[in-house]
């Protein structure tokens, strides 16, 4: 199978599989993380291939929505590309990839990196930060139905990763405990670039969101 066919049957199974995800987590998500993975891997030597499936496939099935489970994804990314005819080295490195890119597997001693990996780690996690990042956390906070801000609830930074996986804290506590952190973990130049202006925007934000709180705005 030629490389584009691939591609564009994994982009039609991934926006079919989406269709009724929450918000910050569907077709959307995966088309921004995908175009990120292309703009930044262009610069970096990798196989694009990988990358753009990895990227197409990273969030098939997230965790979160799935008790928690981290094997339903890399299954289901299993099943497609096998059924689609796939290379077993292509496959095998889309699943590692899968199995390693979350912010929640950065609690673990990494078992495996490659480029593509970090590409597609940062193009995800690009998307965490920002405006689009900002978003997204408000979204899913109301989503599971938590506080905005509690001011006796602070930021807990030294959750392992169950504490994280479990937490219920307000969704201002998520900037501290992961979106503020995201900058210094990018793995690539032009992740790194894009990371800055992304996280200078999340502390202006919070700025004003404090001043507002307190009346001060």
């Amino acid at each position: 199978m030629q490389e584009q066919d691939i591609i564009e049957k994994t982009e039609l199974f991934v926006r079919d599989t989406l269709q009724h995800s929450e918000s910050g987590h569907n077709w959307f998500h995966i088309e921004r993380v995908w175009k990120n993975a292309k703009h930044i891997g262009q610069y970096e030597p990798v196989d694009m291939l990988v990358v753009e499936l990895a990227a197409l496939l990273h969030d098939i099935a997230d965790s979160k929505f799935y008790n928690g489970d981290e094997t339903i994804g890399p299954k289901m990314a299993r099943n497609f590309l096998e059924s689609q005819g796939a290379d077993t080295a292509i496959i095998e490195h889309v699943i590692h990839i899968m199995e390693n890119m979350s912010f929640r597997s950065g609690y673990d001693t990494p078992s495996f990196i490659s480029p593509e990996l970090q590409v597609v780690q940062d193009a995800d996690r690009l998307d965490a930060i920002g405006a689009i990042g900002i978003a997204r956390a408000f979204h899913y906070g109301g989503y599971k139905n938590r506080e905005i801000y509690d001011p006796g609830i602070p930021p807990d930074l030294h959750m392992d990763k169950e504490a994280y996986k479990k937490s219920t804290a307000p969704t201002i506590n998520h900037f501290y405990e992961k979106l503020l952190l995201l900058k210094d973990k990018m793995n690539t130049n032009t992740g790194k670039k894009i990371a800055e202006e992304r996280h200078s925007f999340m502390e202006k934000y919070l700025q004003q969101f404090y001043a507002e709180w307190n009346g001060e705005a």
